[in-house]
């Protein structure tokens, strides 16, 4: 498939709306990406160009979406970009779409706090086979270690001199280029 995969970084500028259908549940919001450059005749970041995008969530997406964007959020959206096309009385008209296979807060403009969705566990593992784990080595949190002894005994790699490769410290800044 020649899907054209973009990743846009912007605001939410609508609450999203989220609308059961029989082909499954959605939530679309609109979000805008301003572009800045630097302007050397007046030595500031100005604004460049605004793009307006809308989004389309299905699923368990739509859900967590829903629940947990705002309007104003800075966002961070992956997905197909496609054009929506319909005719009206002034004749065809376009406007870009994103079907978004992730969001995310933009987290240089926050901090945030992540909840699993634990019923989504559920409906991959039963989508899956009965008992069968999406996730490799999962930990029920009832068993999570609760010492740094018990942390490093899961450690997925041996500390010894053979392991990790010896690194270059020289950290001196590079000069800037023109």
């Amino acid at each position: 498939m020649n899907d054209t995969l973009v990743t846009v970084v912007g605001n939410v500028v609508d609450s999203p709306r989220r609308v059961s259908l029989t082909s499954g549940t959605v939530t679309n919001f609109r979000m805008a990406s301003t572009a800045r450059r630097y302007d050397s005749s007046t030595q500031q970041f100005v604004d460049a160009g605004t793009f307006w995008v809308d989004v389309e969530c299905w699923n368990s997406l739509s859900g967590n979406v829903s629940a947990s964007v705002s309007k104003g959020d800075p966002v961070i959206v992956h997905g197909a970009l496609t054009t929506h096309s319909w005719e009206s009385e002034n004749g065809s008209r376009s406007k870009p779409r994103i079907k978004a296979f992730a969001v995310g807060p933009n987290l240089t403009k926050g901090r945030a706090l992540f909840t699993r969705d634990k019923s989504g566990r559920a409906e991959e593992a039963s989508s899956h086979g009965a008992g069968e784990s999406t996730v490799p080595h999962a930990v029920p949190e009832e068993e999570f270690p609760s010492s740094i002894e018990e942390l490093e005994a899961g450690r997925d790699y041996d500390v010894d001199a053979e392991t990790l490769e010896e690194m270059n410290a020289d950290l001196s800044p590079e000069p800037a280029h023109a």
